[in-house]
């Protein structure tokens, strides 16, 4: 069996740009980064510790836990290596295990070749030790082995994640181009906002900002609704320590709050869908949810942000006139928004222009494979000098 309290380094990814906000969570969580990538950093910790970052972390994709790291220098010495390794404290003899990777050798050509290897070499070793030949496959909701391969250098982990964490499963509906859980929680932290603000979301689609925002706000753990994940499926997993973590979370979430969560969309459609998840997340009730046009979204007195993500005319509505939306978002928010602070959220530089105030700063993300940038506004009550 595993040992759930040996430290080990421990690798937590994360979408590229998200890395400041994960490091700020880590802090929080009471870790050291090691080292940091664009993609994520590394600390010590058990697997025990791994437990509880998967249940809090708001901006991680998943969380490795190294087993051993070597130089390799081809293929045939990777068999090798990993076939020595003591594959049957982390895998069950009658259980089911994926191999994912991220390779960058001269003597690999094809990613799913070096998993191959890798697959093959780990049942081996287990049918040896055990007498039994484990299952393997490409599903992720089991045991999970990650190859790091770059350069002659051969690290290899465990996924206690295994699905990835953005994975909430409150989404029960899927929107027409739904934004990832970690990458809305990403941008929440990079705005000013704090729980106790106002957080306003016109155009709101399927709900995520701000279903993200008030579980922040409820001191809500991202990972409450998931039933399964990878550090479950090794031996030794202790079903009480996890439960314990479970049960601390609910008593230190939040039941009231005094900040006005708004999602609006002048699509009825959206609007039920953003409703639906809500009431999957168990957030719905802190939430109002309104159909109408971005210029008559409410905003309550007192301090908040209002956060737009707006089309960016690269994949859907290519046939629209964008460019009208984005001034209407930059016109309400000069008109209706004073004293507050305003967001927007997009891929098209040249249509951010149009919305016709100055920002005070642009952060850049990457929503999948697109370069975004957060523009932010600060809203003044009067005259800038005032």
């Amino acid at each position: 069996m595993a040992d759930f309290i040996k430290k080990s380094t421990v690798s937590i990814t994360s979408p590229l740009g998200l890395t400041p906000y994960l490091q700020k969570e880590i802090s929080d969580s009471g870790f050291q980064a090691v080292t940091t990538r664009d993609t994520g950093l590394e600390i010590q910790a058990s697997l025990n510790d791994c437990i509880k970052l998967n249940y809090w972390l708001r901006t991680a994709h998943r969380v490795h836990y190294l087993i051993d790291e070597r130089e390799i220098p081809n293929p045939d010495k990777l068999r090798n290596w990993v076939k020595s390794l003591a594959w049957e404290e982390w895998i069950p003899d009658s259980g089911y295990f994926a191999v994912t990777s991220r390779v960058d050798h001269p003597s690999i050509k094809n990613d799913q070749y070096a998993n191959l290897v890798v697959k093959d070499a780990i049942a081996d070793r287990i049918r040896f030790k055990t007498g039994r030949r484990p299952d393997s496959g490409s599903d992720l909701n089991r045991s999970v082995v990650f190859l790091f391969w770059t350069q002659n250098i051969a690290r290899i982990f465990i996924d206690t994640s295994g699905e990835s964490l953005s994975r909430r499963n409150y989404r029960s509906v899927s929107s027409s181009a739904p934004m990832q859980e970690t990458l809305a929680a990403g941008i929440i932290d990079a705005t000013n906002w704090k729980p106790g603000m106002h957080f306003i979301n016109p155009m709101t689609g399927g709900g995520t900002l701000v279903i993200e925002a008030a579980m922040k706000e409820l001191n809500r753990a991202p990972a409450s609704l998931r039933n399964n994940f990878g550090f479950m499926h090794i031996p030794g997993f202790d079903n009480e320590f996890y439960q314990s973590i479970r049960e601390e979370a609910k008593k230190l979430s939040f039941k009231e709050t005094e900040s006005r969560f708004i999602a609006a969309d002048h699509d009825p459609g959206a609007i039920i869908t953003a409703r639906k998840n809500a009431q999957t997340a168990g957030v719905d009730q802190w939430i109002e949810f309104i159909t109408c046009d971005v210029s008559q979204t409410p905003v309550p007195d007192g301090n908040g942000v209002v956060v737009v993500n707006p089309p960016y005319g690269i994949r859907l509505d290519k046939e629209r006139n964008l460019g009208q939306l984005y001034k209407k978002i930059g016109d309400y928010m000069k008109s209706e928004c004073s004293g507050k602070t305003g967001y927007v959220f997009t891929g098209n530089l040249k249509l951010a222009k149009k919305v016709g105030l100055r920002p005070s700063s642009r952060t850049t993300f990457f929503n999948s494979t697109v370069e975004c940038r957060l523009f932010e506004y600060p809203l003044y009550s009067g005259s800038k000098k005032k």
